[in-house]
């Protein structure tokens, strides 16, 4: 977007998203009813350990239907082939992902890959995943986030930071500290990191998270495929893949809701 003499300075996406929450008085969330405690709680520990390469795959995002039906839906009108054609982008990913010729972890015995599609521009998607430092201002499970060296996000970099776990039949509730590292960035196109959890009695030994971003009608298609290893998380494989998926739907969802809102109100007349 171009900007003339009298508009005001570029902001980063977040900052413009929680301005416009203020200005109008309500929290971003206001349109979709607030989650309760419990529900933080359940999210944190999954959205958490796919942040830090933890945590790995998750279910299809609603917004990205199978194929079938929308191209069913799609055959009514014009405007649902657009939305067909979009979410069919989404849905469709074929091979595992990588970046910058890394993907996940090959051998892994947890894994799960989900996609959703995201009306708003790829630097604007990139920016909101990759500043790190920002997490805690879009996602509520993310309690503190601390960079562990200078610059911006790149290869080598590493971060360190905290969310609550509930209790599960087999550990008890705790706060994870997350030490993520940066093994491949491509800019506006991927990011590769790992890294363990640890908390009171839980422990995730390694993670692999990729997560990639491809301009497709109507948007951006962020991917994401991840894998994990670990004694506590191998006991129970069906059970950690279930929660794998909660967290990083909400994930997606909160990546998408927040881009596209900051899409909209740099789309306002001045």
């Amino acid at each position: 977007m171009t900007r003339g003499p009298r508009d005001p300075p570029a902001t980063h996406p977040a900052d413009r998203i929680a301005q416009l929450a203020h200005n109008e008085g309500k929290p971003m969330s206001s349109n979709r009813p607030s989650p309760s405690r419990n529900q933080v709680r359940t999210t944190a520990l999954t959205i958490a350990l796919a942040a830090a390469g933890v945590v790995g795959m998750a279910a299809p995002q609603t917004q990205a239907a199978p194929a079938g039906a929308n191209t069913t839906q799609a055959d009514t009108t014009q405007a649902d082939t657009t939305q067909a054609d979009t979410t069919q982008a989404a849905a469709h990913h074929n091979g595992p992902s990588t970046c910058r010729g890394e993907g996940v972890d090959p051998t892994a015995r947890i894994r799960y890959q989900s996609d959703v599609v995201i009306k708003a521009p790829l630097s604007t998607v990139f920016a909101l995943q990759t500043d790190v430092e920002r997490w805690p201002t879009w996602q509520p499970p993310v309690l503190t986030m601390k960079r562990l060296d200078p610059g911006p996000v790149r290869k080598g970099s590493r971060f360190r930071w905290t969310t609550p776990a509930p209790a599960t039949p087999t550990t008890p509730a705790t706060t994870l500290t997350i030490t993520s590292t940066v093994h491949q960035l491509k800019r506006d196109s991927c990011i590769r990191w790992s890294g363990p959890a640890i908390g009171e009695g839980l422990r995730i030994d390694e993670g692999v998270h990729v997560w990639t971003f491809t301009k497709v009608r109507g948007g951006v298609r962020v991917h994401t495929e991840e894998t994990w290893t670990g004694d506590q998380v191998e006991a129970d494989i069906p059970t950690a893949t279930e929660a794998l998926g909660q967290g990083l739907e909400a994930w997606l969802s909160n990546l998408k809701t927040t881009a596209e809102a900051a899409n909209r109100h740099d789309r306002q007349p001045l």
